[in-house]
């Protein structure tokens, strides 16, 4: 039997044996559906994400990351706080990038849009969350966590995190591990909440540290504050050095 490609794959003997064509195949709609469920067709989709996410945040400017709980009630002051760092930074020209979901993120949206700053929400389909909060101006929604992650990497110039659960740990750690491996240009990374982070960084000293699992150039990597201004003015300061 003659060797039969079917666009740059060889097939030969019993792998040749389909007699339909790639255009015949694509154009039939009279076949099984399951294709829109294979790995193939997963690839498209994740470059498909790959390319919005490029596309719409290209032009974004100098913006800083914001994570935090998305269970974090308006009430509670947690949220009040992630509105004062939305605000900060939107007054000092950043645009505020967070989860683009409810409680800190929301927070943190709704300060930078009310400040007249760029609110920006990259969303994840989620079973228990849907959409985005109302006060993101650019929203983007993926379906891989890690076509999101790498926006957020992206196109941010630091990082805040402000309390929050497993997945704000998880945000937090990579962009540790980012910048720790020079995957990435060193960038701040502030922890907004003494009483919160405390316990955490006691930790990694008392046990990471200790058994030389870190260095201490990983733990100087992580600043921790109350200020809401301190937290601004190392982004300001981050942006001024690469500036220069």
């Amino acid at each position: 039997m003659r060797d039969k490609y079917t666009g740059p794959i060889l097939r030969r003997r019993h792998q040749a044996e389909e007699t339909s064509t790639t255009d015949q195949r694509l154009l039939d709609s009279r076949g099984p559906t399951d294709w829109v469920h294979t790995d193939p067709w997963r690839v498209l989709r994740i470059q498909a994400e790959f390319v919005e996410g490029f596309g719409a945040l290209a032009e974004l400017g100098p913006a800083i990351s914001v994570f935090g709980s998305a269970r974090i009630a308006p009430e509670d002051p947690t949220y009040a706080l992630a509105e004062e760092v939305g605000r900060r930074l939107a007054e000092a020209g950043f645009a505020v990038i967070t989860g683009g979901g409810p409680g800190t993120m929301e927070g943190a949206n709704k300060g930078a849009c009310e400040a007249g700053g760029v609110s920006v929400g990259l969303g994840i389909e989620l079973p228990f969350e849907s959409g985005l909060n109302q006060w993101v101006d650019k929203g983007i929604n993926f379906r891989y966590f890690f076509a999101r992650k790498t926006m957020f990497v992206k196109y941010s110039q630091g990082f805040v995190v402000l309390p929050g659960g497993v997945g704000t740990l998880d945000e937090l750690f990579e962009a540790l591990t980012l910048v720790q491996t020079q995957k990435v240009t060193r960038f701040p990374i502030v922890l907004l909440g003494v009483d919160y982070w405390s316990g955490l960084l006691d930790w990694m000293r008392g046990t990471l540290l200790a058994r030389g699992t870190v260095g201490q150039a990983d733990l100087d990597m992580l600043h921790l504050t109350d200020d809401v201004k301190e937290a601004v003015a190392l982004m300001v300061e981050a942006r001024a050095g690469d500036l220069r």
